[in-house]
């Protein structure tokens, strides 16, 4: 019985091992340098000194507060008479203690809502006493907002934070501090922190800020934790959140709990947050959260007063007071902000992370420049291959158009750009009818355009090239327009760069192999989702959610075109893998007729069956002359 002769691989640089390997590994060397410069910077936050005096933070008072605006005036939805109810009221608490309240009214448009008036109070501490207690230029404030979802009284989302102002309203107005205090009763801050994004902008003295005290459902049942996302890939100065828990350890006896590192670095990556100290730091100003909920803020089934956690209410006031002295006592407040993973008790530079993310660009690079040079040395035609990924771009800029025309005329989600509010209809439920007239949309474009994509007849290995390096060449391009833009959104691409680039290889083995490579891709993707099935608790919502808000225009517009341009090249490579790519065909091969012609005469003879079922042959024939 004859022996079958042995497979042998293919040696290297051959057209089913076409990538350098050799290359790749040696340019992975370069990403060495950052991660030694990321290892030796490393830092540790200091924190500011407590306050040596024990804290006056009643809590009974507080307790008592939460309890009458939650009881009087349980829906504070903007519109209603409970929000301007609980306006007046929070107005009137403010000057019983003696401070300036200054009213600053806005419109803001809703998701789902419309546009609507928000006000929010701005009171200034009186002046002190003390005659020898030097007045700083520097303003720091306290903020929490007042209003609620609807559904239920908002015992602890939010009115447990707008007690706990009231109370250090109480110990402030007679305190002899250094520095300017101003405490903020925002409104809208539920549909995306409208009221602090106003007070950040739009205040006459916000270039005055020096540091921003965020209190959000503080009288819950969960553990305490620190929120420090921005608007931007900034975080505030590393020494305001070592001070914030260093306070929280100290009156409440416990660590309070913050994003793992995974989590911080998408928050860079993709800056999002549903506390209102996100729009502060986008401005430059450091701010921090302090709150009992995790990433998503407590729903309103079940926020009665009943189920208020006094005590939580307690240790975080008085956490806030603590954090408040530190500041106020500082000689110089650490101002600003600056990127980080504060991980244990170390903090990852952001510099670094930038510098290493940029680095591991470098193999992809090297390695599709070494196969572009290949390419042309066998003499394999690249412009055909470009001209299908073209095609596919065409198609994904169809999409683009349609999505645009369904925002802008309200088909989909359309509001001022910030994030949505997670318990808002416009989260939770899906337009499927308007899915679908979409969906049919974007097939029709498919339809069009297909005829040209798919192959008709034998494609060889030379062909299914070219269409692989022309797609990591439109990857190259869009990583580089992404590092641009954030470089921490890289790690949304670089799963698909490094993944995609060996396809030919994967290819050698098999089809379930190169699908197997191609799945690979889709792992930036699938973090950013995961974030939000998982962390902020959307579950399939998750999807939606990420649509509503580039609905909205908070996803950042070149972030987007990125994300069509990265979705045609996925095509292209996605059809290398299944094997139905095909080049685009010359001249000699194309219909008579281009795509849009085509189009219209296909509609045309469907319009005249209908009408017509029993018209003669030589009517259509006339028609397919045209």
């Amino acid at each position: 019985m004859a022996v079958p002769p042995e497979r042998r691989r293919p040696r290297k640089g051959s057209l089913q091992r076409p990538v350098s390997g050799r290359i790749y590994r040696a340019a992975w060397l370069c990403v060495a340098v950052p991660l030694l410069v990321a290892a030796f910077s490393v830092g540790q936050p200091a924190a500011l000194q407590q306050p040596p005096l024990p804290s006056s933070f009643d809590r009974t008072t507080a307790v008592q507060f939460t309890t009458e605006l939650a009881r009087d005036y349980p829906d504070r939805r903007p519109g209603t008479s409970g929000a301007e109810g609980a306006t007046d009221w929070v107005e009137a608490r403010f000057r019983d203690y003696k401070f300036t309240v200054e009213r600053q009214g806005f419109d803001a448009d809703v998701p789902g809502l419309g546009t609507q008036h928000f006000v929010n109070l701005i009171a200034t501490a009186p002046p002190t006493s003390a005659t020898n207690v030097p007045r700083s230029q520097g303003v720091i404030a306290i903020v929490a907002h007042r209003d609620n979802i609807g559904g239920s009284p908002g015992a602890d989302y939010n009115a447990s934070s707008t007690g706990a102002l009231l109370e250090l309203a109480r110990d402030t107005g007679s305190a002899a501090l250094s520095h300017t205090i101003v405490l903020v009763s925002t409104d809208g801050d539920v549909f995306g922190s409208l009221g602090s994004t106003e007070f950040a902008r739009n205040w006459p003295n916000r270039d005055r800020l020096a540091a921003v005290i965020d209190l959000d459902a503080i009288g819950g049942r969960g553990a305490p934790h620190l929120h420090f996302t921005g608007d931007t890939p900034r975080t505030p100065v590393s020494t305001l959140l070592a001070t914030a828990e260093a306070s929280v350890q100290e009156q409440a006896q416990t660590t309070p709990l913050r994003p793992n590192a995974l989590s911080q670095l998408i928050d860079l990556a993709f800056p999002f947050s549903l506390y209102g100290q996100s729009p502060f730091i986008a401005q430059g100003t450091p701010a921090v959260t302090l709150s009992t909920a995790g990433a998503r803020p407590p729903k309103a089934a079940g926020d009665t007063i009943v189920a208020l956690d006094q005590e939580h209410l307690d240790q975080l006031g008085r956490s806030a007071q603590a954090l408040l002295g530190s500041l106020d006592s500082a000689a110089d407040v650490a101002s600003g902000t600056e990127s980080y993973v504060w991980t244990g008790t170390r903090l990852i530079r952001g510099w670094t992370i930038e510098f290493v993310l940029l680095g591991c660009l470098l193999p992809f690079l090297a390695a599709t420049v070494d196969l572009f040079a290949r390419c042309r040395r066998r003499h394999i035609a690249l412009r055909p291959a470009l001209r299908s990924l073209a095609s596919r771009m065409g198609l994904w800029a169809w999409v683009g158009v349609l999505f645009l025309f369904f925002s802008v005329t309200g088909i989909f989600p359309k509001g001022d750009p910030r994030p949505i509010a997670p318990s808002s209809l416009v989260a939770q439920d899906w337009p499927v009818v308007a899915l679908g007239v979409f969906a049919g949309l974007v097939a029709l474009g498919w339809l069009v355009t297909r005829p040209r994509l798919v192959p008709t007849g034998p494609v060889s290995r030379t062909d299914e090239l070219g269409g692989h390096l022309a797609a990591m060449l439109g990857l190259g391009l869009v990583a580089l327009v992404v590092a641009a833009q954030n470089p921490f959104a890289l790690i949304f691409v670089l799963p698909s760069l490094h993944a995609w680039l060996w396809l030919p290889h994967a290819s050698e083995r098999g089809r379930p192999a190169a699908l197997g490579v191609y799945a690979i891709g889709f792992v930036g993707p699938l973090l950013l989702l995961g974030s939000f099935a998982f962390r902020y608790e959307f579950g399939f919502d998750a999807l939606w959610y990420v649509v509503a808000l580039t609905s909205v225009g908070f996803v950042p517009v070149a972030l987007v075109f990125s994300l069509l341009a990265w979705g045609a090249a996925a095509a292209q490579v996605g059809a290398v893998a299944a094997r139905r790519y095909a080049p685009y065909p010359s001249a000699d091969g194309r219909p008579r007729r281009g795509p849009i012609r085509e189009s219209i005469r296909q509609t045309v003879l469907l319009t005249r069956r209908l009408r017509a079922p029993a018209e003669t042959p030589d009517d259509a024939e006339s028609v397919e002359g045209d």
